[in-house]
């Protein structure tokens, strides 16, 4: 088994408590980056959020348990207007817009390639989070962190 290998399998085996703080840790270090980053401060939280989106995406869908742990964020960024059949729906079209996600994971690379290598770590742990929200990361997410690690 490689280094790679065993990252994530201690992602899969973390506990909830640890999980959500972890997960507000490193948001508290990653925000006010791309905030500063971005023109508006505004454009920052929405590349945040295409993170996480991205890392849900990442096997092409979503299930109700990643939708149920992700739902205060997806409402703290979103509002009420994202309930879990839309979420479904959005996860749908983008997985058919296969040269479209592949757009997104150049521009996020390209992205995480402007941070230190601190940000660019919490950044990634992030993303591992998110796609280990279910207990395990699939094949196609360890393929689009692996991306992202680059």
């Amino acid at each position: 088994m490689n280094d790679f290998d065993k990252l994530v399998k201690e992602f899969e085996e973390i506990d909830p408590i640890t999980y959500a703080d972890i997960l507000v840790e490193k948001s508290k270090r990653i925000l006010p980056v791309l905030v500063n980053f971005s023109a508006d401060g505004l454009t920052g939280v929405s590349i945040f959020s295409s993170f996480i989106f991205a890392a849900v995406a990442a096997d092409g869908k979503i299930s109700e348990e990643e939708y149920a742990l992700l739902y205060p964020a997806l409402h703290a960024f979103l509002g009420d207007n994202l309930d879990y059949d839309s979420c479904v729906k959005a996860f749908k079209d983008l997985r058919k817009e296969g040269k479209e996600l592949k757009r997104v994971v150049d521009d996020m690379v390209d992205l995480i390639g402007l941070f230190s290598e601190d940000i660019k770590a919490d950044i990634i742990v992030v993303c591992m989070l998110i796609c280990a929200i279910d207990g395990k990361i699939s094949f196609k997410e360890k393929a689009w962190i692996k991306q992202l690690i680059k």
